[in-house]
């Protein structure tokens, strides 16, 4: 199981222009992880600007050429005429969940109440062909969540995230998106995504007009868990983008909490494999503020039924945290080049059926390849 940590203290304010703390992050190669790397190295935006050239030749790429300053203020103008408001890392408006995360966002994007990103907040997601049943979860969860006075967070696909940010727009509800903060995507989601403007809080750190692509998701998948005390999963097949948002959430320490689901419906495979390696099993929101150590006010819904409480005891957890540390060491092990599984095993000098069980979360997620004759691979 995941610990919730701590947000820690904001960092020393940027003194930048906002202008350049654009023009570095949207510099080609620099992205979160190295935004940080050079304001660690050179003090200041400004002059980690002044070094990227030099930094780009040692590394072997001639001719390099940060960002323009007319594209810095293209985006700026974009972004004010929207509405929107540029938080810079560092900035007292920044939210203080993202500050302890090596690849936090340089800048974010925000649309709608700002101060909404300070609030406690659980994040809910889940499939986007969710089920009658999950969606009626899902709202029955974030309603009763947002009478203990927390706020929801998803990532407005269809589905649950669609459910949950429904159920919460007059409580408190963030919605961070894979694009630009004024792209709708999914196009259904407009309606919706103007009521979030309107009453709760859109958030991307992405260019302003920029429309999603599949390596945008889990880039946004991380602010959503980074935000979060916690990621409750509804519903996620085995291979999912909620099934990634919960392995970021436990590489971050926030919790991790999932509702069951029938062994035979392919939507809650993903959740029953997070539950078989540990995670807190939740049948409602009294277990998701038990969990956190919230104070647990009874809920009352007059539109959705109480689920019955589930037969029999709560499975036993184990640490979430020991199968990422697991699933580390086998990855460390493989490479592009096949290796026989008995010879990993070996290496690992663990029980064969302990890698056994693991191999198999690993090949479901497309992480490990298993070829004829036990020959394993890793997926680059």
């Amino acid at each position: 199981m995941g610990q919730t940590s701590k947000p820690t203290p904001h960092p020393t304010p940027l003194d930048d222009d906002p202008v350049d703390c654009l023009r570095l992050i949207r510099s080609r190669k620099v992205g979160p992880v190295t935004f940080h790397r050079l304001l660690a190295e050179h003090g200041s935006v400004r002059a980690a600007l002044a070094a990227l050239p030099a930094v780009a030749r040692a590394a072997g790429v001639d001719d390099y050429t940060p960002c323009p300053p007319e594209v810095a203020r293209h985006e700026l103008g974009q972004g004010r005429a929207f509405g929107a408001q540029l938080i810079v890392w560092g900035s007292a408006a920044y939210p203080l969940a993202l500050c302890d995360l090596p690849d936090a966002p340089a800048v974010l994007w925000v649309k709608g109440d700002a101060a909404l990103l300070q609030r406690p907040l659980i994040a809910m997601v889940g499939a986007r062909n969710a089920s009658s049943l999950g969606l009626r979860m899902a709202r029955r969860l974030a309603e009763g969540v947002a009478q203990a006075g927390y706020a929801s967070l998803s990532g407005l696909a269809r589905g649950i995230d669609t459910a949950v940010h429904e159920a919460t727009l007059s409580s408190g509800t963030v919605a961070v998106q894979a694009g630009g903060v004024d792209v709708p995507y999914p196009e259904e989601n407009t309606r919706l995504m103007a009521q979030i403007a309107e009453q709760g809080c859109l958030v991307s750190e992405q260019p302003m007009g920029l429309h999603p692509q599949a390596r945008h998701f889990p880039q946004r998948n991380r602010i959503v868990s980074g935000l979060a005390r916690a990621v409750v999963v509804v519903e996620a097949a085995a291979r999912s983008g909620s099934l990634i948002t919960a392995k970021t959430a436990l590489d971050q320490g926030r919790e991790v909490l999932v509702v069951p689901g029938h062994p035979f419906d392919a939507r809650a495979a993903g959740c029953n494999l997070l539950l078989r390696d540990g995670a807190t099993l939740i049948r409602g929101p009294a277990d998701v503020l038990e969990s956190l150590g919230a104070q647990v006010l009874p809920f009352r819904a007059e539109t959705v039924p109480e689920a019955p409480p589930l037969p029999g005891p709560v499975p036993a957890r184990r640490p979430l945290s020991d199968m990422a540390a697991v699933h580390s060491q086998i990855l460390s092990r493989l490479g592009p080049s096949p290796l026989a599984e008995d010879q990993l095993i070996r290496d690992l000098s663990m029980p064969p059926a302990t890698v056994a069980q693991h191999l198999l979360t690993l090949e479901l997620e497309g992480r490990v390849h298993r070829a004829p004759g036990g020959l394993l691979s890793r997926v680059e």
